[in-house]
C-alpha cells in the first residue's frame, strides 16, 4: 500500500460565514493524502494504473470554486468526491486551512482536519 500527497495546495475562493468572506475571497491551503495499492504502478509506470494526481487536483479545484460557509462543509465535500472519483483509494485525509482569517488580531492560520478510510 502507499500514501500519495497532494501537499500545500493553494486556491484563492470566497468561504466563510462573513458577508466580507463572501465578496473579498481569502487564500486557503489544503494538503491531501491518499491510500491506495500502487504496485501494479510500481511495476509497468504506466499512469493508468495509479491515482493520477492531476485529476486529483481537479476535483479539489472544483470543490474549492463552490462557496461553504463552513470549512467542515468544504472538506467533507471534498472527502467525499474524492472517494466517488476515484474507487481505488481506500482512505483519505485532507486538512483544510484558511490563512490569515478575519477574527480580530493575527492569526496565521484555523484549520479543518477530516480523514476516513473505506
Amino acid at each position: 500500500m502507499s500514501r500519495i500527497a497532494l501537499e500545500q495546495m493553494e486556491f484563492w475562493a470566497y468561504h466563510g460565514c462573513f458577508t466580507e468572506e463572501q465578496v473579498i475571497g481569502t487564500r486557503f491551503m489544503i494538503d491531501l493524502y491518499l491510500e491506495t495499492d500502487t504496485s501494479k504502478a510500481e511495476l509497468s509506470d504506466n499512469l493508468n494504473d495509479t491515482i493520477n494526481y492531476q485529476s486529483v487536483y481537479k476535483v479539489v479545484k472544483n470543490e474549492m470554486q463552490i462557496p461553504s460557509k463552513l470549512l467542515e462543509h468544504l472538506a467533507r465535500r471534498i472527502l467525499n468526491n474524492i472517494f466517488f472519483n476515484f474507487p481505488g483509494v481506500f482512505y483519505v485525509k485532507i486538512k483544510l486551512s484558511k490563512l490569515n482569517p478575519a477574527l480580530g488580531g493575527k492569526i496565521g492560520s484555523v484549520s479543518i482536519t477530516l480523514e476516513e478510510k473505506r
